[in-house]
């Protein structure tokens, strides 16, 4: 008797975006689990942000539980008329030893520290801080979810630095140990975007801009981080 194929699930299209600008990022400095607030400059990338998303077509919103991320989710979940899905497992890594300083601040009380880290984020976490392994585990099953509940449609997802590092090499095969190497930054406000369904996950653009339509002048031109985004759908 012949059997009905199943139909596999419909991808769904997570935009993952770190958080606009801090005063503490401005400075260079470990934020991790600390409660930042976004600077004006931060305040003006999530309106802008909130402007493409309501152009590009989102579906949902949904972010960390930290202050700095719902700041920066909270204008484009306005302008699409729907609630924030706070998520807890998308907070950022704690950095332990390194929360609220500069690696130039760490270097000089423990250069050995620092060149453990560079060398191999896992082997080499900062004392007291949570190893990347564990933050790749809670942040690829809390986007996988994300996945599942929102199959075939389109979710921007506001979270951390290096949190959406240490997930994208989770899910896409590679050492979360290397995420600094493999992944050198994500711009405030910019977009990377992945398909996810099932077990699979394809990679789709990385650390574009989300720009306004129209270009809002010197000051927009200004803040527009350094070439680095690449769109990958061609």
């Amino acid at each position: 008797m012949p059997t009905t194929p199943t139909t596999p699930t419909e991808p769904a299209r997570l935009l993952l975006v770190r958080h606009g600008e801090t005063v503490w990022h401005a400075e260079n400095r470990y934020a991790g689990v600390s409660d930042v607030a976004l600077t004006d400059r931060g305040l003006r990338q999530a309106a802008r942000l909130g402007q493409w998303a309501a152009r590009r077509g989102v579906d949902a919103v949904a972010c960390s539980p930290l202050g700095r991320t719902r700041a920066t989710a909270q204008p484009a979940a306005d302008l699409l008329g729907t609630p924030l899905e706070v998520v807890e497992e998308l907070r950022e890594v704690d950095f332990g030893w390194g929360e609220g300083r500069t690696i130039e601040e760490m270097a000089a009380e423990d250069a050995e520290a620092v060149r453990r880290f560079r060398a191999d984020a896992e082997t080499g976490a900062f004392p007291g801080s949570e190893p990347p392994s564990a933050a790749a585990a809670r942040a690829t099953a809390a986007l996988r979810r994300l996945a599942v509940r929102h199959a075939g449609r389109t979710v921007l997802v506001v979270a951390h630095n290096t949190l959406l590092r240490i997930a994208l090499c989770s899910m896409l095969g590679i050492p979360v140990g290397r995420y600094r190497l493999v992944l050198p930054r994500l711009d405030n406000a910019a977009v990377t975007e992945i398909e996810v369904a099932g077990g699979r996950t394809a990679l789709r653009s990385l650390n574009v801009p989300a720009l306004p339509a129209v270009p809002a002048g010197a000051e927009a031109a200004r803040e527009a981080p350094a070439p680095y985004g690449t769109d990958l759908s061609a």
